[in-house]
């Protein structure tokens, strides 16, 4: 009997195990390198340690590198149990195998998965699944959601439920230009302006560690607010009156300094542990202490909330030149 007539096995795979050479021990695994024949109508095939059955019809069926490999233009290199071992991942493998039975297969949601997939296509010429693939991750392009997404507080209730909501240390920007009764000064309206664009530029650079939130209802004119783990924990106004001659005026700065510090000390309370006590004190956010009254400072900071206002109370001077003085809380 011939050799290629040894095993049911190997009929099925179409490729048989080559002697062994003298010397090698008894279960040793061999290899050969032999081109399947045409009547092979079974493949076993173990594609890095993924191992699957499929026709000798389904692998030949296209134009693809698998047709050649099956069709005998291009040897193939088996082990002993008669699996055709092909050096890739099998992880989209049976996708690929999908495609060319059926003409199409339903894709990965993924983009990770959709990017692995294509690459997979690409090395075995799947040129139909290549397409597939190129039209969904432009598409995915196409529908990205925004980079970050900004809610708008609607009612003080709301802004509860979601700073209870997040686990995130939350950052608020309270604007209300109509909550003045007095004029403005000439440059308020422009700080407003960089108070608005500092918000939106600091949401974009920390949007996947800080929560931003923005309030266009509150009492304030232009106000920041702080939060870590669902508390206040510092706030920065930046409207003050102005106490001309004859009429007051509404002025709003543009702290910028101050409120990308606070921004950052935000960070400290980013971890479910709680915030770094040490990092704290450095940054200026609790005064150090210890022994008996640790229990106590920690008790009291729970309900400290740094107000900084810029410049909340201007008086004017009674001397002739009208000059003015300005008093600091």
């Amino acid at each position: 009997m011939s050799a290629e007539a040894s095993g049911p096995a190997a009929a099925a795979a179409g490729c048989v195990e080559s002697p062994k050479p003298s010397g090698v021990e008894p279960g040793s695994p061999s290899y050969s390198l032999k081109p399947l024949t045409p009547n092979s109508k079974y493949v076993k095939l173990n594609v890095g340690g993924s191992l699957h059955y499929t026709t000798l019809r389904t692998l030949t069926g296209q134009d693809t590198m698998l047709k050649a490999m099956f069709s005998g233009r291009v040897e193939v290199l088996t082990d002993a149990g008669g699996w055709v071992l092909i050096d890739r991942s099998g992880r989209h493998f049976g996708t690929i195998l999908n495609y060319l039975r059926d003409g199409s297969v339903p894709l990965p949601e993924s983009t990770r998965e959709l990017g692995e997939l294509l690459g997979e296509a690409r090395y075995y010429l799947v040129q139909g699944l290549i397409e597939d693939c190129q039209l969904a991750l432009q598409q995915k392009r196409e529908n990205l959601s925004p980079l970050c997404l900004i809610p708008t507080v609607t009612s003080p209730r709301e802004e509860q439920q979601l700073l209870a909501s997040t686990s995130k240390p939350v950052v608020k920007l309270l604007h209300n230009r109509s909550n003045n009764k007095y004029s403005y000064t000439s440059t308020s309206d422009d700080n407003l302006l960089k108070n608005i664009e500092l918000f939106d530029k600091l949401a974009l650079r920390f949007h996947g560690r800080l929560l931003f939130l923005k309030d266009v209802l509150g009492d304030e004119i232009c106000c920041w607010s702080f939060y870590g783990q669902g508390r206040k924990i510092a706030e920065v106004c930046c409207t003050s009156i102005v106490y001309a001659t004859e009429k007051k005026q509404t002025k709003v700065e543009f702290p910028e300094a101050r409120i990308f510090e606070e921004t950052l000390n935000i960070l400290i309370y980013e971890t479910p542990r709680g915030p770094d006590l040490a990092l704290l004190e450095a940054t200026g956010g609790a005064a150090g202490g210890g022994g008996a009254g640790r229990g106590d400072d920690e008790e009291n900071r729970e309900h400290r909330v740094r107000r900084i206002h810029i410049r909340r109370h201007i008086t004017h001077d009674e001397r002739p030149h009208g000059q003015q003085i300005v008093f600091k809380d």
